[in-house]
């Protein structure tokens, strides 16, 4: 399986809109690091059987699939519903295109609930043969379990996000946790043995919503993952600032990176 980290910035990315002259809010990122340029969080999974699926459609998706030179996915996965996850729904109209079928989008359904609020008509039934808008079909899923997608056993768990929740993901011994600050006893299990875990970490100092060093660090103790990865980040953290001053075992990622992972499990009811 491989991993691309198609975005690793928190909701506004870096830099945020604004500052002096317009050209953006850095923070304690240096500008000249290229690095420390974020779009939002999302991944996206090559499987080993050529499937490809996509983790949340953020706001930037259109850049990141042309950054990365992806053109086609059958499977979508959500982790919620916050407009820095799902603002670029739209753009899988030209994924639809490409491989002429709706997509299997599967999320928990709170979650796809509040979708269909915002982007009702992309779950209208396609009416072939064309594509004039995007054209998703919806999977419901529990908030905690496991389930086939693309062939595959993954495990959804739920996640902490303040007033809210998430969901995070595992296949195999890769998991990704965006958007989080607590995890429940249940969510440490399914973490168990998890040997490259993608995880949000938002900034140095604690906050509400989302994870902080500190609380990656108290995490990395208990679920001794052999690799953290960081993402979903702030103008807080800067990447030479990082590249220093890390724990062993935790990195951050940088839009673009790519992992790659043992073979993930094959769901062998769907072979």
């Amino acid at each position: 399986m491989k991993v691309t980290i198609l975005g690793c910035g928190g909701s506004a990315g870096v830099p945020m809109i604004g500052g002096d002259d317009g050209s953006g809010i850095w923070g304690c990122c240096d500008p000249s690091e290229p690095r420390n340029r974020r779009t939002r969080a999302s991944i996206f999974l090559e499987m080993d059987n050529g499937e490809n699926i996509l983790i949340d459609t953020g706001p930037d998706l259109r850049h990141q699939l042309l950054s990365n030179g992806i053109s086609a996915f059958r499977w979508l996965f959500f982790t919620h519903a916050h407009a820095d996850h799902v603002a670029g729904l739209d753009d899988v109209r030209g994924i639809n295109r490409v491989i002429k079928e709706p997509i299997k989008a599967f999320a928990r359904r709170e979650t796809l609930d509040d979708i269909r609020n915002k982007f009702g008509y992309v779950f209208q039934p396609w009416t072939p043969p064309s594509f004039f808008r995007a054209v998703v079909e919806a999977n419901c899923l529990p908030d905690y379990g496991h389930f086939n997608m693309a062939g595959y056993r993954f495990t959804i768990f739920g996640q902490i996000h303040g007033k809210v929740s998430s969901a995070g993901l595992r296949c195999g011994r890769f998991a990704y946790s965006t958007d989080v600050v607590e995890l429940s006893d249940q969510a440490l299990e399914a973490l168990a043995g998890v040997e490259t875990w993608v995880v949000g970490c938002f900034q140095r100092e604690p906050h509400v919503a989302h994870a902080w060093l500190e609380r990656i660090v108290e995490w990395q103790a208990i679920i001794k993952p052999q690799r953290i990865i960081l993402t979903h980040m702030g103008p807080d953290m800067d990447w030479q600032w990082m590249e220093k001053n890390l724990p062993s075992g935790i990195e951050a990622a940088w839009d673009g990176m790519k992992l790659s992972l043992p073979q993930a499990e094959r769901d062998m009811e769907e072979i």
